[in-house]
This record gives structure tokens, C-alpha cells and sequence, in this order.
């Protein structure tokens, strides 16, 4: 039997949450239950659970997401969550971050099977593309890396008072607590731990709200922005 046989049905709430974009939302499951396998995105033991674990888990975050801003999705491999936040928002300019060439090969093939107009995919590590991509309103992140770490690739790619979300699991409070004192350093003014998606996952998806203030992060991250920025008009003026 194929992994991609092995995906369960889409759960009634599936219909709910995706709305006129649930057949597209059914493709991305397949593709991911398939290519997504046989390319090493997920691992096969996630094709039963695809639905509550990855793409529900993921859609719901958009009840925190504020509308109509762009949002860069950091270390977005297999799309997790920028792909089922760009089903559910079309209000959104999404930009999928990743530095692995598969990664983004597949990311590009499902945008443009699924006409995700609102979706780029970029190639890049967050630290190389800084002074590149536009300052972000929203950065997202799914099992990435710790708190801190994640924090310090993400933060700098956001404009002044915008916020970074990111999906967590149990650890979300021990996380947030051991990342205090970097959070302070790159310009992280308030934190909070939210529950998301009441009624839809059980568990509840865990989000960590990391809001800054006109400084995302820091003062060295605002130099070397502020270089990027020079090298960049020198460069349209040659």
C-alpha cells in the first residue's frame, strides 16, 4: 500500500475551516502524504495524521493573524503553516522561507497547483535574505527550533511593532521562560502564550506571541539592516 493511500478522509471540520478552498486543502494533504514522502518533507508515520496534526494544527492559527498584512513563514519546509494559513486568508501576502533547494522546489510546484497568488517561496536562510525581503508584519515558524534560536533568525525580519508566532508544543512555557533575556536584547517588548482552535484540534494548537517595538532586533539588527539598505540602492543606481 502507498502512503498516499494510507491518508484518512478530511474530518468534517476540515470542510469547515477551508471553506471554498477545501478541494485545494485535500490536494495539499495528498501531495504531502505523497511527493512529500518520497522527497523526505514528513516522515510516513504522519500520513494517518495529517489532517489534525499538521493541517488543522496549522490553519487555526489565522485566528491570530490580523488582517490583510504580509507575513514571512521561517524554515517553512513542507509549507507548515504557511500553505494552510494562505488556504484559509487570502487577505494575506505570504512569503515561505527555506534554504534547502527540495524544500522550495516542492513549496513552488504546490503554490502554483494550487493558485496561491498571495504565496512567493524564497530560498535563503533568514540571516541572508535580512536587508533583502521587505520588513514583515507577521513572522511565522513551526517546529523550527528552540525559542531563542528562532527568535534570533526571526525577529530582525519584522517590521517596527510587528510580532512573531510561533507554533509550540508542551515546552512553550519552559521555552519562553529560557528565552527571556535574548527575547529582551532583540527588542521583544511583550510575550504571551496563546490557545488557538477551539472546537477544531484537540489539543489546542500553542502559539508563543513574541511582540517588538520599533527596534526588532536590536540595535545590531538595525545597523546591519541599515547597511543592507545602503548596498541595495547602490546597486539599483549602478
Amino acid at each position: 500500500m502507498t502512503e498516499a493511500a494510507e491518508l484518512p478522509p478530511a474530518p468534517d471540520k476540515a470542510r469547515e475551516v477551508f471553506g471554498d478552498r477545501f478541494d485545494d486543502a485535500v490536494r495539499y494533504a495528498e501531495l504531502l502524504a505523497d511527493a512529500g514522502v518520497q522527497r523526505g518533507l514528513i516522515g510516513p508515520r504522519e500520513v494517518p495524521r495529517l489532517w489534525e496534526r499538521h493541517l488543522l494544527n496549522c490553519a487555526v492559527l489565522s485566528e491570530v493573524v490580523p488582517e490583510g498584512v504580509t507575513v514571512c513563514d521561517v524554515g517553512s519546509g513542507a509549507g507548515l503553516p504557511g500553505i494552510p494559513l494562505a488556504l484559509v486568508r487570502d487577505d494575506l501576502k505570504i512569503t515561505l522561507l527555506e534554504p534547502l533547494l527540495r524544500r522550495t522546489n516542492f513549496l513552488t510546484e504546490v503554490v502554483e497547483l494550487l493558485g496561491l497568488d498571495h504565496v512567493t517561496v524564497v530560498r535563503g536562510r533568514a540571516e541572508e535574505v535580512l536587508g533583502k525581503l521587505q520588513p514583515v508584519h507577521v513572522v511565522t515558524a513551526r517546529a523550527v527550533a528552540p525559542l531563542d534560536r528562532l527568535a534570533a533568525w526571526g525577529i530582525p525580519l519584522l517590521r517596527p511593532y510587528g510580532e512573531m508566532l510561533a507554533l509550540k508544543g508542551d515546552t512553550a512555557e519552559e521555552e519562553l521562560k529560557a528565552a527571556g533575556t535574548a527575547l529582551s536584547k532583540l527588542g521583544a517588548e511583550s510575550t504571551s502564550i496563546l490557545h488557538v482552535g477551539e472546537g477544531v484540534v484537540d489539543p489546542l494548537s500553542t502559539v508563543v506571541r513574541v511582540e517588538v517595538g520599533e527596534s526588532p532586533g536590536g540595535v545590531r539588527f538595525a545597523a546591519k539592516r541599515a547597511k543592507a539598505a545602503r548596498a541595495g540602492r547602490v546597486r539599483r543606481r549602478r
